[in-house]
């Protein structure tokens, strides 16, 4: 285990909040769920006296002593998995994921995954929560994801995501013709009945997806998406609720379209692309430390790539 040592006198303008609110104000370069944790381990006194309860009340101007411990979050194993590192310094790292990989281990999908791999890299983040990850991408969406290295950086991104100033941007292939971009604010939850699926429901979470159109083909459109919000499938679900499901996509789009007039050369190439057709091309964010803006983007990856060319080859009339 690791220790970490803090001290600091709680603001005054403190008084009368959950003592988990004091110190997350004293020490904002940890998460609150962290801090809590070490409260209700031993770990914490105010004035010389040990507290366990995150919801004690206090009055500001105490002085508090965190004696703390970094365990192992997870027993996860690592391996020695190629990583496509496309940044790295000593707060985060960003990563370029292919297609066919899992982000965390789970059931079913124990080893192989990016986890496994970012732990053969750098074995310290096992002290890190989800080892440093802090948003996902599906296991067939591929492109680009942030990795915290430290527990002041994932509390930075996680704060960062949460007050959805992360510039996370897509690039989608979808069926039929789109005249314009728009913005779809539809709730998103599990769907009432396949529960490995979401849908749109009506209770569900706030989520929000801009679009843009980037080409127009004959059958298809290629989209700019721009997540305001990060549920789970949630640009293959909204576009799914337009009527406007990703290519490729084998969840949500149901049977195979064959769009009509279709050459055999398109039909081949769309039934051999049996993943959603989204790709992560670029992310913004401001660094945890610096402070600096910071932006990162990546080609769509050669599968991708050659299926648009398809596409527009095999569109017969020019839409543009």
């Amino acid at each position: 285990m690791n220790k970490v040592q803090l001290q600091a006198k709680l603001e005054l303008e403190s008084a009368t909040e959950r003592l988990d609110q004091a110190m997350a104000r004293s020490f904002s370069e940890y998460s609150r769920s962290r801090l809590q944790k070490w409260l209700k381990s031993g770990f914490v006194t105010l004035d010389g006296v040990v507290v366990t309860s995150p919801k004690q009340k206090v009055f500001g101007g105490e002085d508090c002593v965190v004696n703390g411990e970094l365990a192992v979050e997870n027993k996860w194993h690592a391996e020695a998995i190629p990583i496509d590192i496309v940044y790295e310094d000593e707060s985060i790292l960003v990563v370029n994921k292919p297609a066919n990989m899992v982000v965390h281990p789970a059931a079913g999908n124990y080893q192989g995954t990016l986890v496994n791999g970012l732990l053969h890299h750098l074995p310290e983040l096992e002290l890190i929560p989800r080892a440093g990850i802090v948003h996902r991408l599906d296991k067939d969406t591929t492109g680009l994801l942030v990795v915290a290295k430290t527990l002041i950086a994932h509390a930075h991104l996680v704060e960062q995501l949460k007050q959805r100033t992360v510039g996370r941007h897509y690039v989608c292939l979808v069926y039929g013709p789109i005249i314009s971009g728009a913005t779809v604010d539809q709730p998103i939850a599990r769907h009432p009945i396949n529960r490995k699926l979401m849908a749109v429901v009506a209770n569900g979470r706030t989520a929000i997806t801009h679009y843009r159109v980037n080409k127009k083909f004959r059958d298809f459109t290629l989209l700019d998406v721009k997540l305001e919000t990060g549920r789970t499938h949630q640009i293959r679900v909204h576009m799914s609720w337009l009527k406007h499901p990703l290519v490729g996509d084998p969840q949500y789009l149901g049977r195979f379209r064959k769009p009509k007039g279709c050459s055999e050369r398109l039909e081949g190439a769309l039934k051999a692309f049996n993943r959603q057709a989204l790709h992560a091309r670029t992310l913004e964010l401001t660094h945890p430390v610096s402070g600096a803006l910071m932006s990162w983007q990546v080609e769509l990856p050669e599968d991708f790539q050659n299926l648009i060319s398809i596409v527009e080859q095999e569109s017969v009339n020019d839409l543009s």
